[in-house]
């Protein structure tokens, strides 16, 4: 399966949604002319992505980004040099695709349009999105030679690896390439590669058990063969596992199980494979491989480092170490027999990983430790050598290539802790999935016939699960029976329980606490909420924040610069030695002067390590998205989060967002001589032909005046008016029609009916006295809506509705005001309620009338002034401006589209998240420049050291397996900083507001 598109991230029903339908002046919407607009705006904010080759440095990227940007049309281009690609932001009534190309290929480079990134499952011309573990890659170089494998296979349309998940994500063809051919690809360069997932939603991965034999095998085979809509079949015999592919419209993943294990008797039992376990198993591998070849390079090595420190000390060891057996002693004999193994055998992954990398021109922090540790051990052997030939001993290093060596491993073995840790996040949203569930199984009339357990990962759509208390909810669904409270907050990060009752909506993976619940699930496999929530997290995780393009250059460069340093390292102390510019008491004993420079050089080799700069902002923004996830926010990338950290304004939409989005009637006044009473039924009767929100706050208003009886918001308004026609209270309604952002009008008995504000009556002749004026006046400077009605044109009545603020509104402005962000509010309302309500919450800088495409407008004129601007809303109307803003961050319970086109979702619908995702901004990227001091602080300063200048000042010097410790450790006290981010607590408000709360 694959990470879905975030368009398909459905979190809760909309509550916040507005009709095109009539907006009185509580909320303007759309009218003819401004609809066009609303489309325009929409269109401005097409983004692609397009694949660069020939780029070659610095220059190159700037080139092509200043001839993107010379574009008419071009809002934003960015162009990333090691990953071969351009990001472009642009308006397509100005500029085409072509256009695009055109300008890159003129300006001397090849351009190719990529298809859009993490896309729904429906790939253009068949396409797929395959995801990959990739083991072996070190540092950001690795990325790089992968990536640019990857993308020069025929039939790969797009490529993105991480280095701190070990993951690939590729887009290919299956008609032109497979899966197969991918990982052999990958393979052939050196790197270990295996299938995690795909895209593909008609493929099923099983274990199977009970096969034995090769009759067996036939036995399956068999089954397969005759069960209908079985396409294709393949099953390993080295791991068990069967991988079926199959025609969905005729065939699902438990009539698979289930056709299997009947036709074999019960002889063979199936287990779903899931791919998120399977990727964390990858993940213990890899840390248990690692570990494993320290301890054998540790006790190899140690042995050695004993005989040159610890040996001479005991003369019995000592002269066995010194008894001569044949050309050398015996002590040179076990040095060099122990370190051949640590060299060649534990050691020959940094040889085969140096050669891919010296094979795809590219060149990483491998290549240093292969260099590093076979100078010094050929030049050892050499010493041997030269020794038993001329009589004339020089000393030996061996135990500096064997500790390197052991202390690189270590290195590695707990930088691969530490990077586990990291994805804890996806690993703690995998466990909340069940493992099994209980069908309800049901007759063809629909009544409970008896219960099955099954593995959850078989459930569809439609199905009946019961769900007992302390079980997890094993679906999205609806419940149907039953009432209890459920535990969401691994899912929204809320921790206050939330009544479940029928016709609730449940999230898969939360927790049922107390009474048994039967649902209908209505969301399975990769639909459900925790799903798309994995999804997310998980291709954050895979994102490259902006400040990353300078770590990868620096690192693309690392190897050769500290190479080159290296060898001006060993000319100048050889030069320096012949030419008496140090006394000779500096050498060692039996040593020259290229012996003692040579330790100098070494000693710069093995201590630079480019692998820090790589891992410093991706671990950062793999533990921020995670921490993010489970407090309730999920973020879309890294980039996301650096624009986050930089917000100045934050433009707050007001219903829906400020507000609870539930309209309730508070007053209704009569200005004729009609009855209350009668005065609403016309009203009702009018309204309950619409669907707006407006409309359901006056038919649930009425129907409380004339029944007193239970509200009926769980229902939706079809089902109501068929009810409520039927006990005969509501006028019968001819030539209904609405009129978008002014109201509604029909015909009851014969007379026009008007309901809407103030515009719309004027524009059909109606006349509004100045006392009902006053009155409409004062409701809307007491932060209400008024909505008049008219009657056989005579305005009859007002009625005033209110949309209560949400209770954290006014102390998370204050909030951001207090962390020196500016709060707006925009809205489509009139400006007396609009200013009613911002001197509520504290909001000085309003913008009230404003159209729903005209909040993008608003958005613009800030970031003119070079702000960035973050865009808080929930509605449909509210994404072209969650879109145009540097930051969109979408309440949770808005619409799909609103949720699309935001950087941010906060899953809570309370505003305090707004606080939390600014902060974890701020804190992560503050956590990212100190890991760049940690990496390049510790090379600025670590590598002249190594090269001995304070060597005769000081008399300090690194000797190389020395120089190898600090290495090893220096990438993984990177990702240690890093997971300090684990730690993160979201902000109180009486801290950010320094209020003191006494006991």
């Amino acid at each position: 399966m694959m990470a879905p598109s975030i368009k398909d991230l459905q979190l809760t029903a909309s509550a916040g949604k507005r009709s095109a339908e009539y907006a009185g002046e509580e909320e303007r919407l759309l009218g003819a002319d401004d609809i066009e607009r609303y489309d325009k705006v929409s269109e401005k904010l097409r983004r692609i992505q397009v694949s660069v080759t020939g780029m070659t440095c610095a220059a190159c990227s700037n080139s092509v980004e200043s001839a993107l940007m010379s574009l008419d049309g071009v809002v934003r281009a960015s162009v990333a040099l090691l990953q071969n690609k351009a990001d472009i932001t642009f308006d397509p009534i100005l500029v085409k695709d072509e256009d695009i190309t055109i300008a890159i290929e003129d300006a001397g480079f090849d351009a190719e349009i990529l298809p859009e990134p993490n896309s729904s499952s429906a790939k253009p011309h068949g396409t797929q999105v395959g995801q990959f573990t990739i083991g072996g890659m070190t540092c950001a170089a690795c990325v790089n030679s992968v990536e640019s494998i990857l993308r020069n296979l025929l039939g790969v349309k797009r490529a993105t690896v991480a280095l701190a998940t070990s993951l690939g994500e590729v887009e290919y063809d299956p008609a032109v390439i497979n899966k197969d051919e991918i990982v052999n690809a990958i393979e052939d360069a050196g790197f270990e590669a295996s299938f995690v997932q795909s895209s593909e939603q008609n493929k099923v991965m099983l274990g199977v058990i009970g096969i034995s034999s090769e009759m067996d095998i036939q036995m399956l085979e068999g089954i397969l063969s005759s069960l209908k809509g079985v396409r294709q079949f393949y099953f390993d015999r080295t791991s068990r596992d069967l991988e079926v592919r199959f025609d969905p419209e005729l065939l699902g993943s438990r009539s698979i199980v289930d056709g299997i294990e009947n036709g074999s008797c019960g002889k063979f039992k199936l287990l779903v494979k899931n791919p998120y376990s399977r990727m964390a198993s990858k993940d213990l591998e890899e840390s248990s491989n690692m570990f494993r070849l320290f301890t054998a390079s540790l006790f190899l090595s140690v042995p050695v480092l004993l005989m040159r420190v610890v040996c001479p000390r005991i003369p019995l060891l000592y002269s066995l170490l010194l008894w001569r057996c044949g050309p050398f002693q015996m002590g040179d004999w076990l040095k060099w027999a122990l370190v051949t193994v640590v060299q060649f055998v534990v050691g020959k992954r940094f040889y085969i990983a140096a050669g891919r990398a010296l094979r795809n021109g590219s060149t990483n922090m491998d290549v240093l430790v292969a260099l590093g540790t076979s100078v010094s051990y050929f030049y050892s052997v050499c010493a041997l050598l030269y020794g038993a030939i001329t009589g004339f001993w020089s000393p030996t290093y061996f135990e500096t290539s064997a500790m390197l060596i052991t202390f690189v491993l270590l290195g590695k073995y707990l930088e691969s802790l530490a990077k586990g840790k990291t994805s804890d996040a996806i690993r703690k949203l995998v466990e909340l999935t069940p493992a099994t569930a209980t069908l309800l199984v049901q007759d063809k009339g629909g009544k409970i016939v008896g219960e099955r357990e099954i593995d959850a990962l078989l459930i569809q759509p439609g199905d009946g699960l019961k769900v007992l208390p302390g079980a997890k909810m094993p679906a999205d669904g609806l419940v149907v029976w039953g009432s209890s409270y459920v535990n969401e907050s691994m899912v929204t990060g809320e921790s206050v329980p939330v009544l479940k009752e029928v016709n609730s909506s449940v999230i898969g993976g939360t927790i049922n606490l107390h009474g048994s619940l039967h649902i209908q699930a209505n969301k399975v496999g990769s639909n459900t909420v925790l799903s798309q929530i994995i999804s997310l997290v998980e291709t954050a995780q895979m994102s490259k924040a902006p400040i990353q393009k300078f770590a990868d250059f620096i690192a693309s460069i690392f190897v050769p610069v500290v190479i080159t340093l290296a060898l001006f390292t060993l000319l100048g102390w050889y030069l320096a030695g012949v030419l008496g510019a140090y006394p000779s008491e500096w050498l060692p004993e039996n040593g020259n002067h290229f012996v003692f420079a040579l330790m100098f050089a070494i000693s710069v080799v093995v201590i630079a390590c480019p692998c820090a700069l790589g891992l410093a902002t991706p671990t950062a923004v793999m533990v921020a998205t995670g921490v993010g996830a489970n407090n309730g926010v999920l973020i879309k990338g890294g980039d996301a989060l650096e624009r986050a950290q930089k917000i100045k304004h934050v433009v707050f939409d007001k219903t829906g967002t400020l507000t609870q989005g539930k309209a309730t009637v508070t007053t209704a006044k009569v200005f004729s001589g009609m009855d209350r009473g009668g005065f609403l039924t016309l009203v009702a009767s009018a309204e309950a032909s619409s669907e707006h929100p407006l409309a359901k706050a006056i038919l649930e208003y009425a129907r409380h005046f004339h029944f007193l009886d239970e509200p009926f918001a769980t229902k939706d308004i079809q089902s109501h008016r068929m009810e409520t026609n039927f006990s005969g209270w509501l006028l019968d309604v001819v030539d209904f029609s609405a009129v978008p952002g002014r109201g509604v009008q029909c015909f009851i008995d014969g007379k026009q009916i008007l309901v809407g504000n103030r515009n719309f009556l004027t524009e059909n002749r109606v006349a509004i006295p100045s006392h009902v004026e006053n009155f409409v006046v004062e409701l809307e400077e007491s932060a209400r809506t008024g909505i008049l009605v008219a009657y056989d044109n005579d305005l009859i009545g007002v009625l005033g509705v209110a949309d209560p603020l949400k209770r954290e509104a006014a102390v998370v402005v204050e909030g951001l005001m207090k962390m020196g962000v500016n709060p707006v509010m925009v809205t489509g309302d009139n400006w007396r309620t609009a200013q009613a309500v911002a001197k509520e919450v504290g909001i000085t800088d309003v913008r009230a009338e404003v159209m729903p495409a005209g909040k993008a407008d608003v958005i613009h004129s800030f970031q003119k002034g070079g702000s960035v601007v973050a865009m808080v809303g929930d509605g449909i109307n509210d994404s072209p401006a969650l879109a145009a803003a540097d930051v969109g961050m979408a309440i949770g319970a808005g619409t799909d589209i609103a949720i699309e086109a935001a950087d941010y979702v906060l899953m809570r619908n309370n505003l305090e998240d707004v606080i939390t995702a600014i902060d974890l901004s701020r804190k992560t990227f503050s956590r990212i420049r100190w890991n760049y001091v940690f990496a390049m602080g510790y090379n600025v300063i670590a590598i002249p050291v190594a090269a001995g200048v304070l060597y005769p000042s000081l008399k300090i010097k690194l000797p190389p397996w020395v120089a190898g410790a600090c290495m090893a450790m220096s990438s993984v006290t990177v990702v240690c900083s890093s997971l300090l981010l684990r730690r993160y607590r979201k902000p109180r408000l009486t801290t950010i507001l320094e209020i003191t709360v006494e006991e």
